[in-house]
């Protein structure tokens, strides 16, 4: 028969083992701007691979909670992150469409105890530990600064600049108005703004064309229009065009002559270092040596693009 103590330590030991097992399920919520665009699902793959590496690592099951609009849509992500704080998500990553939107969501998340980081486009005013990106500043000049070289320092030259609210574009379109100042030669005509789909952009850029012929440059601080086949008309060479991002559609123009230099974001980074940091933040109780983590932009042209291509073999969801 069993005794008294036998049966309290049993007991203890059960409930030890339930809250072990409770402890080994890590659910960490990541909202992007829009289900549409490839650099979030090359970032949501990065998030998977880091939580599956990482659990295996620290003894747990992490799981990603993806609850991403199909398209921008800032109120639909103040809905989500409110649900991932309901649900029981320890940890949010969140790509900003609109930071002032944004704001009063993460704080209240981060009030009720869950650490928001955010990637790609940050919401500078709120809770969140830690924002992880391109210098955005930066990668505007830089794309100015390409396209100057490749228009040889003279012609007239349009911006796209996608969604007016989002403050990394906004950060993006100072950049390259900055640059622009620096080279005599350059004319900036506009700045367009649009939504944020290859179908949109596509159409934005030619609408702009067909309303202003003279234009001979295009700086893309999104590469929205080139997600998609055909999206340039001008027979290469005519118009340049930079443009951030490099997925593997965008990779079609270098190859056609339409695009010199394309600059990739490291989006699948965007998940992968945004689970590592909240994993940080929630088990090991570290936080980052800064605010702000920047991922440099890397460069790709004629020279290497075949050998980048090969990234998004292992990048973009099977």
């Amino acid at each position: 028969m069993k005794t008294l103590k036998s049966i309290v330590l049993a007991a203890l030991a059960l409930a030890a083992a339930n809250v072990v097992s409770a402890q080994r399920e890590l659910t960490l919520g990541l909202v992007a701007k829009s289900q549409s665009n490839p650099v979030f699902q090359a970032a949501r793959v990065g998030a998977e691979d880091a939580a599956r590496e990482l659990g295996k690592e620290i003894g747990m099951t992490i799981k990603i909670d993806w609850r991403t609009p199909n398209e921008e849509d800032a109120q639909k992500q103040v809905e989500a992150i409110e649900q991932l704080v309901l649900a029981g998500a320890e940890g949010i990553a969140v790509s900003c469409t609109d930071a002032n939107k944004l704001t009063d969501a993460i704080n209240r998340a981060v009030e009720n105890g869950v650490p928001v980081a955010t990637f790609d486009s940050d919401a500078p005013a709120s809770k969140r530990f830690v924002t992880y990106g391109v210098d955005d500043l930066e990668c505007g000049r830089q794309t100015m600064a390409e396209l100057a070289r490749a228009m040889n320092g003279q012609g007239i030259v349009a911006i796209l600049a996608g969604n007016q609210t989002a403050p990394n574009l906004q950060r993006r379109v100072q950049g390259a108005r900055e640059e622009a100042k620096k080279h005599p030669g350059i004319t900036v005509r506009d700045v367009y703004y649009h939504k944020e789909t290859p179908q949109d952009s596509a159409a934005k850029v030619e609408q702009v064309m067909q309303a202003n012929p003279d234009i001979t440059g295009w700086a893309m601080i999104g590469g929205w229009p080139l997600f998609t086949e055909n999206a340039l008309k001008w027979e290469p060479g005519t118009v340049q065009c930079v443009s951030v991002d490099a997925l593997p559609a965008q990779l079609a123009y270098i190859r056609s002559g339409h695009v010199p230099v394309l600059l990739a974001q490291q989006c699948y980074e965007w998940g992968r270092r945004s689970v590592q940091l909240l994993v940080d933040k929630i088990v090991h109780k570290k936080d980052p040596p800064a605010v702000k983590e920047i991922s440099p932009l890397v460069r790709v042209d004629a020279t290497n693009v075949d050998a980048y291509a090969k990234n998004w073999s292992t990048w973009l969801p099977k």
